[in-house]
C-alpha cells in the first residue's frame, strides 16, 4: 500500500488501515516509493517508520519501502542502514528515477541484481512493459533464491498499460517453476485497498493454486520473512 508519504497516492495511514479493516484484512504492507520516486519521500520517513505501532485498529502493519532501482547493477535508492530496519522491502524499476531508456538485458540484470540483495524479498510488477525484463530469467532467479515476484493487480486495471500479456506470461512461468507470488492491490488510495480480483483471476488461469501465493495468510508472510532474516516477534 502506497500513502500521501508517497507523493502520488491520496490516504493516509489511518485511512488505509480503517479500510483494511472493513475488508477484512489481517495485515497491510505499508511500502511508500523510495526517495528518488519523483514527489517521493524524504530518507528520514523511512528511518521513522519505527514509530507506527506494529498492530493498528487490530491489523498488523509491516513497514517498509517500493525501493527503486537505479541501475543494471541493482543499486536501490535506499542504504542498507536503513534496509535493515525495515520489515519488508519492495524493488521495482519505475519512470523519472534516473534508469529509463536502457535495455531488455540492462533492466534484467537490474531486477535479478536487486532481487540477490539479501535485504530484497520481492520484486514489483515485473510485467511493466516499459521496463521489458526477460521473465524466464528473472523466474528462474527468483526460484533459485527463494524470492517472490509481484502479481500487480493495479497493472491490470489502472497502471501500466499494456502489463497484461506480460504479467500472463510471468504467472504461467511462476508456475511451471514453483515461484512465490504476491498478489497485491498496490493501493494508492484506501478505496482500492484488499482489491486482488485480476490478479487472483489471472493466477487461476495459470494454474496457480493457494499453497503458491505468499500473502494468502499472516504466518505464511511472517514465515516467509523470517526464512529471510526478518523477525517480527
Amino acid at each position: 500500500l502506497h500513502t500521501l508519504a508517497s507523493g502520488h497516492a491520496y490516504s493516509t495511514v489511518k485511512e488505509m488501515v480503517l479500510a483494511a479493516k472493513e475488508k477484512g484484512l489481517k495485515m497491510i504492507a505499508l511500502t511508500d516509493h523510495g526517495p528518488r520516486m519523483p514527489g517521493g519521500p524524504h530518507l528520514y520517513h523511512f528511518t521513522n517508520l519505527a514509530a507506527l505501532p506494529r498492530v493498528m485498529e487490530g491489523i498488523e502493519v509491516l513497514r517498509g519501502v517500493e525501493a527503486n532501482i537505479l541501475d543494471a547493477n541493482g543499486t536501490l535508492d535506499l542504504p542498507d542502514s536503513v534496509l535493515q530496519d525495515l520489515d519488508i522491502v519492495l524493488a521495482g524499476l519505475h519512470r523519472g528515477t534516473g534508469f529509463d531508456g536502457a535495455s531488455s538485458e540492462e533492466y534484467t540484470k537490474a531486477a535479478i541484481e536487486a532481487l540477490k540483495h539479501p535485504r530484497v524479498h520481492l520484486i514489483v510488477h515485473p510485467g511493466n512493459p516499459e521496463f521489458p525484463i526477460d521473465l524466464e530469467r528473472l523466474v528462474l532467479a527468483a526460484a533459485g533464491l527463494g524470492k517472490a515476484l509481484e502479481i500487480n493487480n493495479s497493472s491490470l486495471s489502472i497502471s501500466r498499460p499494456g502489463s497484461l500479456p506480460r504479467c500472463r506470461q510471468l504467472a504461467r512461468l511462476a508456475k511451471r517453476y514453483g515461484v512465490w507470488v504476491a498478489i497485491n492491490s498496490d493501493a494508492h488510495v484506501y478505496t482500492s485497498v484488499g482489491d486482488f480480483s485480476k490478479g487472483l483471476e489471472l493466477a487461476w488461469e495459470a494454474g496457480i493454486g493457494e499453497g503458491q501465493i505468499l500473502n494468502l495468510t499472516v504466518s505464511r508472510v511472517k514465515g516467509y520473512l523470517k526464512g529471510h532474516g526478518v523477525s517480527l516477534d
